[in-house]
């Protein structure tokens, strides 16, 4: 099958997301020599909605505008945060995920002025995080801390802090890294202390189902372990059926003699509730391992935590 010549790729307009095309635009280049590619920014609703997520339909904020752009025609392959891409439902029709890129840091870090750690912050600071994941983990392990919602891109909080809107910030490490400020951070959180959300540090190729030529020269940039790994997340995700509001997260690891294992947390959102599951792989598919957290976790009240959130 043969490789375009020309590879539109589209994507969310900030700099975190033209930042993460730069590196699918390089490694494309670099497994077909000869491949042009362009950029197609979009302004998503996420991004132009400040309020919270749930007001505009959260799921899908950052990727309805890219989808579109891919089924009109407008671009050929589309590059997505796998932690924005909805897991509940499938993805548009006529769609389907290429490749997974080898993951990059997966951990949340902090970033305080002084430098100061989480450990060392003093009560009633005031971080800045809309993350309900965030929030929850927090009120559970440190609620003598703020949080203050703030969203935007790093850039726009991270100006927000400067300005002493809040005290400290919580951000994704790689997005940091994405955008050359990992020299902001203060401490980098262990998943021990604040897991993940389903699909942190993936970045997605989707492409038009009857692309077979693309979807073949994109496949070429997929990481099998972290195929499996956010096969395992979405999965749990999907059969959970959570919402904007309702704080989930999980991580699944492929170790070094490559046994898959998943852990994945619920939380009510003042964290005074956390449901916990953790669960190797053996002979499981990563997707039914996905499946059989899920149910570990709806087995302990999961689905009543969930649907007991406004939203």
């Amino acid at each position: 099958m043969a490789v375009p010549e020309l590879i539109r790729i589209v994507s969310r307009d900030s700099p975190m997301a033209l930042a993460q095309v730069e590196r699918v635009r390089a490694e494309l280049t670099a497994a077909h020599p000869g491949v042009r590619t362009e950029v197609v920014p979009v302004r998503t609703t996420g991004d132009k909605w400040l309020g919270d997520l749930s007001q505009v339909e959260g799921k899908g904020a950052f990727t309805k505008e890219v989808d579109a752009a891919l089924l009109a025609g407008e671009a050929d392959l589309a590059v997505h945060c796998v932690k924005d891409v909805p897991a509940d439902r499938p993805l548009p029709a006529g769609t389907v995920f290429a490749a997974f890129l080898e993951r990059d840091d997966v951990r949340d870090a902090l970033v305080h002025p002084d430098g100061l750690t989480l450990d060392e912050l003093p009560p009633g600071t005031r971080i800045g995080t809309s993350s309900v994941r965030r929030v929850a983990q927090l009120a559970a392990t440190c609620p003598q801390l703020r949080c203050v919602p703030l969203r935007g891109n790093a850039n726009r909080r991270l100006a927000k802090l400067a300005e002493g809107e809040v005290d400290a910030l919580l951000l994704a490490a790689a997005g940091l890294e994405r955008i050359g400020r990992a020299g902001v951070i203060s401490e980098v959180l262990s998943p021990d202390v604040m897991l993940p959300p389903v699909g942190a540090g993936v970045l997605a190729l989707q492409c038009r189902e009857g692309d077979t030529g693309l979807i073949e020269a994109a496949a070429v940039l997929n990481h099998p372990d972290t195929h499996r790994e956010t096969t395992a997340e979405r999965m749990l995700l999907h059969v959970l059926q959570g919402h904007c509001n309702s704080p989930i997260a999980g991580l699944a690891r492929v170790d070094r003699s490559g046994e898959l294992s998943l852990r994945a947390c619920v939380f009510t959102p003042d964290g005074k509730t956390r449901l916990n599951a953790h669960e190797w792989a053996g002979r499981l598919d990563p997707a039914t391992l996905g499946t059989s957290v899920a149910v570990a976790l709806l087995r302990q009240g999961a689905r009543e935590v969930i649907d007991g959130i406004p939203h």
